[in-house]
Parts: structure tokens; sequence; C-alpha cells
């Protein structure tokens, strides 16, 4: 995926994860629409902060999975990175998961993991290209 994209999409273990990442610019501002109290602790001012998002779907019911608990762990070429809680995020009936990350220019691999109650893990390992250009 590359930075700027729509996001990618895979699927594992039966379930099907969207996964999207914007500048957290998008989230300051006066003309912000983002509901207090602020989203993760607000959006930090660093100017590599990402926000990474993701949305679950149960793949044969097409349903929206809003009881797990998710991590990211965002890694560049050859290193190993940070890795979060993604909390949850409710607009209206809607739930995704997401946090801020700092991203440089750099190749990323963006490892989510979806845990829920009585099954197995499911890791889903995304790519993410954020050289400039």
């Amino acid at each position: 995926m590359q930075a700027g994209s729509g996001g990618e999409t895979k699927s594992a273990g039966g379930l099907t994860v969207y996964l999207g990442v914007v500048a957290a610019e998008i989230f300051k501002g006066p003309e912000s629409y983002w509901v207090e109290p602020p989203m993760h602790g607000g959006s930090p001012n660093g100017p590599h902060e990402h926000h990474i998002v993701v949305a679950i779907y149960d793949t044969a019911s097409n349903t929206r999975i809003t009881d797990a608990t998710v991590t990211a762990k965002v890694s560049g070429l050859g290193l190993s990175g940070p890795e979060k809680t993604l909390e949850p995020m409710k607009t209206g009936d809607v739930t995704t998961y997401g946090a801020f990350f700092n991203l440089t220019d750099d190749l990323y691999t963006i490892r989510v993991t979806v845990r829920r109650s009585g099954a197995q893990p499911v890791v889903l390992d995304f790519n993410f290209d954020h050289r400039g250009p």
C-alpha cells in the first residue's frame, strides 16, 4: 500500500480486515469535526504522526466485529517497531479501531493482531510504503 492510498484489505482466520493510514493533521485545526474527548488522548504534534485505523468483519456473514482486542506493531524495513493497542472508536453504530504512530519515510510492515474471546488470535501483515517521492 502506498502512502495516500485508500487502504488495503486482507482476510485470515474467518476475519476480513480493512487497514487505513492517514496523516494525524486531519484531526487538527478549527475545522476538525472530531468530538471531545480527543481521540486516543489527542492528536500528536510531530511531523511524522499518522493514524492507523482498522475495520474488522466476520468474513462469512460480513458482520462488523465490535468485541475484539486489536493491536498493531509497526516495523520499518529490517527493524522491530512499537506495538500499540488500537482503541475502539465508535461513530454512530460503526466501530473501528485505531491509534497514532510516528512514521518517517520507510517501508513498513504493519502487523495487526485480532483477539476475541474463545478464538485463536488472528494475525495479518500489511505492507505500507511511506517513502518520499
